[in-house]
């Protein structure tokens, strides 16, 4: 019995060593972007108090059309609704393409966007009013049903310019995507310094707006012939509406300065 205490106490206090003592304690677990809310949570379109003290703004507040327009237009069409607390494109006929109120320049955006079977979105940035069209300006973050799709831009990638690498397990391009009619998480970083994709937790690429790479890319591309493109220090996000069913939910924006 004395030793089977002996035992025990040594035990305790390994185990309140490991959990007071830095030096024993495991390493944390990286830093992933916010897990997508199921239907119903109340977390849905909020925002956390750590969020709001790190800069995060809601550009949705998951009850009104509140903070959106169509592109070059005032109001938003009746094809765009807010259903089960998503902003929604429920009929691409009467929608087209929405802009935010606000301009920004470089910026954190996370948000869920569910589409419909074969539907094609996308999230375009720093799009300005002197383009015919939204994307003659901001470039695209292609959304897409990679299943059945028509368009062969797929999901994450930034419109004819960048595209994730070969998957080696599958030998196929990379796709983290989830099949149409479930949510998936998207989280785009636009910084100075570099600019990233990330689908469902999934790092797809890297780049520099505005380098060399960037430029001869855009040039080699249909972008190469619009004088606008891209060019801009700011301006609006724009959401896709015109080629299929799509919702957005938990739409949060943290601006990021430019290092001086």
């Amino acid at each position: 019995m004395k030793t089977q205490l002996t035992l025990l106490t040594c035990a305790t206090a390994l185990s309140v060593a490991l959990t007071s003592n830095p030096t024993f304690a495991a390493d944390p677990a990286p830093s992933a972007p916010a897990k997508a809310a199921a239907p119903g949570e109340a977390s849905v379109n909020t925002l956390t108090a750590a969020e709001k003290t790190a800069g995060w703004r809601l550009l949705f507040d998951g009850t009104s059309l509140t903070g959106w327009h169509n592109f070059k237009k005032e109001g938003v069409r009746a094809g765009w609704q807010v259903k089960d607390g998503a902003l929604t494109c429920v009929d691409p006929h009467d929608a087209g393409d929405i802009v935010t109120a606000e301009k920004f320049a470089w910026f954190e955006i996370q948000f869920d966007y569910n589409i419909s079977e074969g539907g094609n979105s996308g999230l375009m940035y720093r799009v300005t009013d002197d383009g015919g069209a939204a994307w003659a300006t901001g470039p695209e973050v292609q959304l897409e049903d990679n299943a059945k799709a028509a368009d062969p831009q797929r999901c994450g990638w930034l419109y004819a310019l960048y595209q994730p690498p070969v998957d080696p397990k599958t030998g196929q391009t990379l796709d983290a995507t989830k099949p149409a009619g479930q949510w998936n998480h998207v989280r785009l970083v636009l910084s100075p310094e570099k600019c990233f994709h990330e689908i469902n937790g999934v790092k797809y690429f890297e780049y520099v707006l505005g380098s060399d790479d960037f430029n001869e890319r855009v040039a080699k591309s249909k972008f190469g012939k619009m004088a606008g493109f891209a060019k801009a220090d700011s301006g609006f996000i724009a959401l896709q509406g015109d080629h299929g069913q799509v919702a957005f939910r938990n739409i949060k924006i943290r601006p990021l300065n430019a290092a001086k």
